[in-house]
C-alpha cells in the first residue's frame, strides 16, 4: 500500500492555561521540556500542573498528555538544592 496521499489525523486544539494565559495546542503527548518551549516557559523554571486544586510537580523529562480539558499549569522558580 502506497504512503502516498495518506494524511496524518489532524489534532483538536485543545487549550490550556499557563500562568493564567491561555493557549491552544494540539492534543497528543508531550515531554514536559518541549511543552515548556511551546507554551513560552522558560526552561529554568519548574512547571505544576493543577489538578483537582493541588500542584503536581512535573520533570522536565517526563511525558504529558493533553487532552480534554481543564488543562491548568503554574511556573515557578525551582526551589530546594543544597544548602
Amino acid at each position: 500500500m502506497s504512503e502516498i496521499g495518506k494524511q496524518e489525523p489532524k489534532k483538536d486544539l485543545i487549550e490550556v492555561v499557563v500562568d493564567q494565559v491561555p493557549h491552544k495546542v494540539p492534543s497528543g503527548s508531550y515531554i514536559v521540556a518541549d511543552f515548556k518551549r511551546l507554551v513560552g516557559v522558560e526552561p529554568a523554571k519548574e512547571l505544576e500542573h493543577v489538578v483537582e486544586g493541588r500542584l503536581v510537580p512535573l520533570a522536565d523529562d517526563a511525558t504529558i498528555v493533553i487532552e480534554r480539558g481543564p488543562n491548568r499549569f503554574v511556573s515557578h522558580i525551582r526551589r530546594g538544592g543544597s544548602s
